[in-house]
């Protein structure tokens, strides 16, 4: 059976980076045959956003990101009417319009959002959280 992953922001620029911050479980699920990796297009537009703020966090651009995406065979995920309308419906946990984009986008799919942030992981238990 395929496992189903959403990298959220923090999790797809680790993997791009190589952070230490991705422990060896992390990196063996992104890279197993059984998992099928998705980025949102949220993802992107905000490393492209952040990244042209010149904002420190963002080490590389929007255009860096997809091409590695893309190499690495991760599956890019639109944003749909249906996830933006799923947004209204989360609880006020986290106010980050990105973040809560990336777990109505996993709530509606399905797929199973990977995440390091605490907040995020609150919205539901099919939410990873290494």
């Amino acid at each position: 059976m395929t496992l189903r992953i959403l990298l959220d922001t923090h999790v797809a620029l680790w993997a791009i980076t190589n952070d230490a911050r991705l422990d060896e479980n992390a990196r063996n699920l992104l890279t197993s045959q059984a998992t099928e990796v998705w980025v949102s297009v949220a993802t992107i537009w905000e490393i492209s956003i952040k990244h042209g703020l010149a904002r420190g966090n963002m080490p590389i651009s929007g255009a860096e990101a997809l091409a590695y995406f893309q190499e690495s065979g991760y599956r890019i995920l639109p944003i749909s009417p249906e996830h933006a309308v799923v947004v209204e419906t989360l609880q006020p946990i986290h106010s980050d319009p990105f973040d809560r984009i990336l777990v109505a986008q996993a709530l509606s799919e399905p797929l199973r959002l990977v995440t390091h942030d605490e907040m995020v992981a609150r919205y539901s238990d099919t939410i990873l959280r290494i």
